[in-house]
């Protein structure tokens, strides 16, 4: 325990610092010792005095690697030695990719983040999705199937995991895979692996469409009566959850006088026009 003491308390001798402990000069009594370091807990060969950094970028599993990797930085050199540094970097990239499974995983994981940054989804959504396309290559999933429709498929599973609300449609529109590409590579990883994907609540959809549709908060509140209603009724069982949440959408802002049209409401959802409609019809009826 540190102390501010300067005259030592046995033969009144000057105390003096000595490392992490206060000394007396004279009979070399330990007054003090403060096993604490008060400098800075890191550590850079760079810049000691204003750069925190002692370390690489942590773990990820977006990269095929975790993210250990090193890489071959950038510096300003001019002539044959830029051109020796551009060929060994040239050389150190192609050696980071050993075999046709990295690479595959490479080509899927840079898929998946640009999906995921297309559909402005979280990094732990990413890195997510990332694990379960991982999962479906060591299943054998892969062979004689698209790796975009995996990529897009491990989004898709992700989402439905962590209950954010995306249908097929919006990721398809997305990525590089058609919606055959995805359905095929999803039924495969869902058979194989045992997903734990159940059936869409369609309220997970009110928030982002009443938003898209411009609605205010009473309009989603009484949508949200509606849907509870369908749900007593059993309207929702076997029917599109985005098409049923549009429609609660659309019967409340009629209700309300809001300006929701049928197409627009069905755009959003993805759905067709006939499939809002066949939904609003029932929810009438009841």
């Amino acid at each position: 325990m540190a102390t501010s003491t300067t005259v030592c308390p046995e033969c009144d001798g000057r105390v003096q610092a000595d490392g992490d402990e206060a000394v007396c000069s004279e009979c070399g009594l330990v007054v003090s010792a403060d096993r604490i370091d008060r400098g800075p807990e890191w550590r850079s060969f760079a810049d000691d005095d204003h750069d925190p950094r002692r370390t690489g970028a942590p773990l990820t599993r977006s990269r095929h690697d975790r993210g250990l990797s090193t890489e071959i930085g950038h510096t300003r050199v001019k002539g044959r030695k830029r051109r020796q540094w551009a060929r060994m970097r040239r050389q150190h990239t192609r050696a980071q990719i050993s075999s046709k499974r990295d690479r595959n995983k490479v080509y899927g994981f840079t898929e998946i983040r640009r999906i995921v940054s297309c559909a402005g989804l979280p990094d732990s959504l990413r890195d997510q999705a990332c694990s379960l396309f991982t999962s479906a290559q060591d299943a054998d999933l892969l062979r004689g199937r698209s790796l975009e429709g995996f990529a897009a498929a491990s989004v898709y599973v992700a989402c439905r995991v962590a209950g954010v609300s995306r249908t097929r449609g919006e990721l398809v529109a997305d990525a590089k895979a058609d919606a055959d590409e995805l359905r095929a590579a999803f039924d495969a990883m869902n058979r194989e692996l045992g997903l734990p994907v159940g059936p869409i609540d369609p309220v997970e959809y009110l928030p982002r469409f009443a938003t898209e549709l411009g609605l205010d908060t009473d309009v989603e509140r009484a949508a949200r009566e509606y849907l509870s209603l369908a749900r007593d009724e059993g309207l929702t069982n076997g029917r599109n959850p985005s098409g049923v949440a549009a429609a609660c959408l659309y019967a409340a802002a009629r209700d309300a006088g809001a300006d929701c049209t049928q197409a627009a409401a069905a755009d959003v959802a993805d759905v067709t026009p006939v499939t809002l409609r066949s939904s609003y019809v029932e929810l009438r009826e009841e």
